[in-house]
This record gives C-alpha cells, structure tokens and sequence, in this order.
C-alpha cells in the first residue's frame, strides 16, 4: 500500500517556520503583513480566503482584509493595489482569483509590487524563476516541491511527468522541479497517449481540473503521485486521480482533501514572511 503524503503534517511543518520567523520580526519591531483583496461573493474563493487569514493568525501575520463587490471597476480594483502597494505594514499582497469575467486578471496580476507578489504570478517573478533567479514562488508548484522534500523523495535524475501546463501550478512546477535535476516532461490535452507517457514518470504530478482522470493504468508500479485537483462533485472534494484504483500501485501518493491544499496555504504565509524579512533588509542596508 502506498504511503500517504499527509498535507497537513507538511504544512504544519512550514507554518511552525513561519511562526519562528514572524516572532523574529516582530522582536524587531516588525509585523508581516498580507493584504487580501477579495472581489465578489464566491463562496469558494470566500472560504479559502477565511483558512488564509486563520493561518495568518496563527502565525503572527497581519491580515488586511479588502472585500469589494462584484462590481467593482478595473480603475477602483488597480487603485487598491496601489494602495497596498504602498503601505509600509503590507509585505505581500494577493488577489484571490478568479476575479469576475468584466476584470483583467492579467493587469490586476502586473500592477502588484513584485517584492509583494507572495502569490509569484507577477511576470517579472516567473521570468526570474526561468532564469534561475531568487523570486518569489508559487505557492502550489512550491508546496508540491515543499511535499517532497518533506518525505525525503530525491528528485535528482528522476523522470518527472506533469499534467497540466498552466501558469499558476504546470509551468513553474516543471521550471523549479528542473531546478532540482529532475528530468520533466510537460504533458497536456494534445499529448498523444498520455497513458503512456505517464508511465513513464518516477513522480506524476496532475494538475488539470478533471475529477478522477489519471486511473492505474497512467501509474508506474512504485510511483510517487501528487494529485493537485480540487473538483467539487455530488460526494464532495475529488482530485484529478482516482484515489481508489491508483493507491495500491504508487509507492506514496497525496489524498484530496488534506493533501496539496493546505500546504498551498501554509506556503502563501511563508512567502509573506519571507517578503517581510527581504523588506527589513532592504531598509537596513
């Protein structure tokens, strides 16, 4: 049976960092911050955004809460980033998405700080991490690798195969697992017999939004398997790995829930502590 890939134990493990680090800073008379800017009513982006600002209390960040309707115009929301921008008590600043269709993610996206982008989307970010550059990363390719690490799971010379070729999780968790000497195949709605190529993967990670995709026959025998899905159905949580078929043939493989989710939120209240003691020494020097 495969070891399960316990994603509250991980994120307890990088929140209790955090909490040590934030205790530092605030020894020094600094208190990371995190400005959410929530727009609309979503009831999931509405919940997610509670369990962040819970993690933040937890840890010893400051939460500055910025909910606005769905409403909202592209100038009034830039303006708020401005704002946040700015303020000297905010170190990191996240726009929960999706935003509503009328905004401009993508410029919503570009006009946060990129020292306060805690999120890494901003394309200076994500150029900076194709360039192997110090940045800040996102919090879900950076909690898979986080998930990894955890378990002692070498990636050095190990075929990796990721499904899904987003921005947000498939691009930059291909870019910082190649950081680690893996060897990575990028796969995706075009790829011929994705099956296959899935077999040949000593670690799968499946990012694609399709509830119960990947079956046994994708997994090697002895494979470790990361299910990134979140997909909500009639019977709840589902990843985008049927859990069931595909346990008794990886060697350790994530659940959904309690398994890449948390350590996504445990890694966003890292990232802002990690701004916070960038911005500390940036005034110090």
């Amino acid at each position: 049976m495969a070891i399960i890939i316990d994603g509250n134990e991980v994120a307890a493990s990088v929140l209790r960092d955090a909490t040590v680090r934030a205790a530092r800073l605030a020894g020094s008379g600094v208190t990371p911050g995190l400005a959410v800017v929530l727009v609309g009513d979503d009831p999931a982006s509405a919940t997610y955004v509670n369990m962040k600002e819970r993690d933040c209390e937890k840890v010893g960040v400051r939460s500055f809460d910025h909910r606005y309707p769905a409403q909202i115009t592209q100038a009034e929301l830039e303006a708020v980033i401005d704002e946040c921008n700015v303020d000297p008590d905010v170190h990191g600043i996240l726009v929960q998405m999706p935003l509503p269709a009328h905004l401009d993610a993508e410029r919503a996206i570009a006009r946060v700080d990129p020292a306060k982008d805690v999120d890494g989307f901003h394309p200076a970010n994500l150029g900076r991490l194709v360039r192997g550059l110090d940045a800040p990363l996102a919090c879900t390719p950076h909690g898979v690798i986080k998930m990894l690490e955890h378990h002692g799971i070498g990636l050095e010379g190990a075929n990796a195969v990721v499904v899904g070729r987003s921005t947000i999780v498939g691009k930059p968790l291909a870019l910082m697992l190649l950081a680690h000497d893996a060897t990575v195949t990028v796969c995706h709605s075009r790829t011929r017999d994705l099956a296959a190529v899935c077999r040949t993967a000593d670690v799968l990670v499946v990012a694609v939004g399709r509830p119960a995709m990947v079956t046994a026959e994708f997994v090697k025998p002895g494979a470790i398997v990361i299910d990134v899905g979140i997909n909500r159905g009639a019977e709840g949580l589902v990843g985008d790995v049927d859990f069931a078929s595909v346990e008794p043939v990886a060697s350790a493989i994530t659940p959904v829930p309690g398994g890449v989710g948390p350590v996504t939120r445990a890694m966003l209240v890292s990232n802002t502590v990690d701004a916070a003691e960038a911005a500390t020494r940036t005034r110090g020097t």
